[in-house]
């Protein structure tokens, strides 16, 4: 790939750039960096950076590309974003990623809901491991038992090591539709890992539903799975649609389903929170590397004011679904039950380039609205905590669902 001097060091530059919106800590707002594509040759006259001298560099790369004994393995494309990719790494923060093309656009197409052949699992890393963060509701993964917060040992007979990234991951699980594709996953509170075998579907799943309680027609739940669509614009459009339908329907009792939501845009956490809050009552908050604080507060007049609503949260319900539970929670809105949630609590900016790579880069906090971040030494804790067990599961008993139900109808 083809750079000048100057549109290497643009990579530091990003960090100035300001983006409205965000997503599972990642931003909406995506910012297009002029990057001619091409491979990489003829431009070793870049030799220091400030204090970094680059000559070590170009002398790995050169003895590398000269020197390795199967030349067919020496791709400079692959060379070039496997430097990026460090250098990202370098960092050692699990949010701030760089993804080549093909990434990228698995990134994008599961932001709109539009997922590959697989089994349908968001992933995230917990202490330098990959773990399920939340199986898709009717995804094979819940179908077969995968459970938030499972820790992925291996994919088949590939042991998962502590060199492979989440996207790595998810190559190896990924496969044509009726395949099958086994994950060995150890458990919180188990001694022994667990082989699951997941047959592989084509998934797609909606960003919201709402529907009445089974013979509980006081009660709707709006299941609500993530805070992204193919827009922020389309996602707050689907959420006034479901407000208005329970609103005409004159619903005076909610529960609000946030389970194995992983997040999305920050704005539409903050578009939904204001449904429940009166007007001026903290939201949430950011702080930026400075210390600087933009504070959220309610400003609509809430339409769903004066319904009576009890959160349903797990070890699935992260980023701005944890924004949005703590908001109510500490509102004295909601109560919540469940568990733990997955505590993260940083904003990603976006960046595109015209190749088709794409740096996501952590430039927020989030804060709840009493000003603790969240984090996973700090998550939310449910006002009510309720036990899920794999029995449970097995014999299709929601207890937590169940709690929140009985609350409702005392």
């Amino acid at each position: 790939m083809t750079r000048s001097e100057s549109s290497i060091k643009k990579l530091v530059g990003i960090l100035i750039l300001v983006v409205s919106v965000f997503v599972t800590g990642f931003a909406v707002g995506r910012v297009l960096e002029d990057n001619p594509s091409g491979v990489l040759r003829g431009i070793k006259g870049i030799t220091t950076s400030e204090d970094v001298n680059f000559d070590l560099f170009w002398d790995v790369w050169n003895t590398i590309e000269d020197g390795y004994v199967d030349e067919e393995k020496v791709d400079q494309q692959s060379m070039f974003y496997g430097s990026i990719k460090g250098m990202v790494g370098s960092i050692n923060d699990s949010a701030t990623v760089f993804l080549d093309p093909e990434e990228t656009e698995e990134f994008n197409l599961s932001n709109e809901g539009k997922y590959f052949e697989g089994i349908g699992a968001e992933l995230g890393y917990d202490d330098g491991s990959v773990i399920i963060v939340s199986p898709l509701e009717g995804s094979p993964a819940k179908e077969a038992g995968v459970r938030p917060g499972d820790v992925i040992l291996k994919i088949d007979d590939y042991e998962v090591s502590s060199t492979d990234t989440i996207f790595d991951v998810v190559a190896l699980i990924r496969g044509e539709a009726g395949t099958l594709v086994t994950l060995q996953v150890f458990r919180k509170g188990d001694f022994t890992p667990i082989d699951i075998e997941i047959e592989r579907k084509e998934i797609t799943v909606p960003s919201m539903n709402w529907e009445l309680v089974e013979d509980n027609t006081d009660i709707a739940v709006i299941n609500l799975d993530r805070f992204t669509d193919s827009s922020y614009t389309v996602w707050a459009n689907n959420w006034d649609i479901l407000v208005e339908e329970i609103v005409d329907n004159g619903i005076e009792k909610i529960i609000l389903d946030l389970r194995g939501n992983p997040g999305g845009y920050f704005d539409a956490a903050i578009y939904a929170a204001d449904d429940f809050l009166s007007d001026g009552k903290m939201i949430a908050q950011q702080r930026d590397r400075n210390g600087n604080l933009d504070v959220y507060k309610a400003t609509r007049g809430g339409r769903l004011f004066d319904q009576e609503v009890v959160v349903l949260v797990d070890a699935g319900s992260a980023s701005a679904s944890e924004i949005l539970a703590g908001a109510l929670q500490e509102n004295d809105r909601a109560e919540l039950v469940g568990e733990e949630t997955y505590g993260k609590g940083t904003a990603q900016s976006v960046v595109d380039f015209n190749d088709g790579s794409s740096l996501h880069i952590t430039i927020l906090q989030w804060l709840l609205p009493d000003g603790e971040g969240l984090t996973k030494e700090n998550p939310i804790t449910p006002d009510i905590e309720v036990e899920y067990t794999d029995e449970d599961f097995i014999n299709g008993d929601d207890t937590r669902f169940q709690e929140a139900v009985k609350m409702l109808s005392d």
